[in-house]
């Protein structure tokens, strides 16, 4: 089964409150599987973008009434956990569970962005963790999950198996993701 799952606006709070973290987040399943994945964020000028075998690239773009192009290409990858941590954690859903979790950890630094940029992140190699354990649903995840996993990293539910698409089966909540880990570096548990 090959299908998109897109997110015209991720990060309403964001956007409702004029920040600039909101994105637009498009990826492509196959398999149930995202493979691909763009996220644009307009108003910060990013673009990150990730293929499964392939890898992922960053570039800026412009302002769009003056160039459609896009510069400072580059690829990006994930780095290898450091003795401390550094966190991407949400600006609007940030939980006890959560905050209980990264209690194993030796933290560095706490990033709080908006939308799927926490994604972007860790898969530039700018972090290393991102906790969410409040209620996501496929199309919030599938772009960056995409873009993290061709940069070298991984997301996981909380039980540590792979997050999960395509569950149109589930009659109430159809497209409901469970709480989950995101990590830059695979053996970071």
């Amino acid at each position: 089964m090959t299908f998109f799952l897109v997110d015209p606006l991720d990060g309403t709070k964001e956007f409702v409150g004029r920040n600039g973290e909101f994105t637009v987040n498009i990826a492509l399943m196959r398999n149930r599987i995202p493979t691909l994945g763009v996220i644009v964020a307009p108003v910060m000028g990013w673009v990150f973008a990730g293929e499964l075998a392939m890898g992922a690239w960053r570039a800026e773009i412009g302002d769009p009434r003056v160039s459609h192009q896009m510069t400072n290409k580059r690829r990006i990858s994930t780095r290898p956990a450091p003795e401390t941590i550094d966190v991407c954690t949400s600006r609007s859903h940030y939980t006890v569970e959560a905050e209980n979790f990264l209690n194993r950890f030796e933290i560095g630094e706490k990033k709080p962005i908006g939308s799927s940029l926490k994604f972007c992140l860790l898969a530039a190699g700018e972090a290393d963790l991102y906790p969410r354990f409040s209620p996501t649903m496929e199309w919030d995840t599938a772009a960056g999950n995409a873009i993290l996993s061709a940069a070298g990293g991984i997301v996981v539910s909380q039980d540590g198996n792979p997050l999960q698409y395509g569950k149109q089966h589930h009659s109430d909540k159809p497209f409901k993701n469970p709480g989950f880990i995101a990590m830059g570096d695979k053996n970071l548990k």
